[in-house]
């Protein structure tokens, strides 16, 4: 399927977070309880329909381990938007936000935009140990997006990776971007978009689940 433009995606933070249940949730929409740990890094595309313009997302979703640090850190070159998740259930992947802020200010497009995404709300009734207005007010002081999102039950899985999207869109409008270099830009023009419009497709090349 022929795309407007292809934008890279990274997703960061803390092992167990369920970064790789979000991607498999968007591409696959299905949620796989049972998973193995990400080995470096693990890869997903889906095709958008942004502001009446077809998209397609390669999104490269990273290891949270301390080991693969180094690899996660050459995935930030060239990324235009990234989804930055904590658990709202364990308080240290919270606290961690700050360090995978600073490698991504290091290490990526300054004007990458990145989404801060709080997984399982689903089980915020009995174990939330990050409260919402926490997650919104970090997100305010940093410049980010925010919201909470449940790969479980796919409460703002899609919102989180399409409001991210439409956000590049907006800046690509407003001359943010140079779309002339994709390797720095993390975004590839394409052929036009389709004839006889385009829906929401998906693609997955991958394995495992939570990361």
């Amino acid at each position: 399927m022929s795309y407007d433009y292809l934008f890279k995606y990274i997703i960061i933070g803390d092992t167990g977070v369920g970064k790789s249940c979000l991607l498999l949730q968007f591409t696959d929409k299905r949620f796989q309880p049972v998973h193995d740990v990400t080995i470096g890094v693990d890869f997903g595309a889906h095709m958008a329909t942004i502001d009446g313009r077809p998209i397609k997302l390669h999104i490269w979703d990273t290891a949270g381990q301390e080991a693969f640090r180094s690899i996660t850190r050459s995935y930030y070159r060239g990324a235009a938007g990234a989804l930055l998740v904590y658990d709202i259930t364990r308080r240290e992947t919270f606290n961690h936000l700050a360090n995978w802020l600073e490698d991504a200010r290091q290490y990526a497009n300054a004007n990458m935009t990145i989404m801060l995404v709080g997984n399982k709300s689903d089980l915020a009734d009995h174990r939330r140990a990050v409260s919402k207005e926490e997650g919104e007010q970090f997100a305010k002081e940093n410049g980010l997006l925010f919201l909470e999102a449940s790969a479980r039950t796919a409460q703002n899985v899609e919102e989180a990776f399409i409001r991210t999207a439409s956000k590049i869109l907006q800046k690509i409008q407003e001359g943010v971007f140079d779309v002339s270099n994709e390797s720095s830009s993390g975004i590839k023009v394409g052929y036009g978009r389709p004839q006889g419009g385009s829906g929401l497709g998906a693609i997955a090349q991958r394995g495992g689940c939570c990361s």
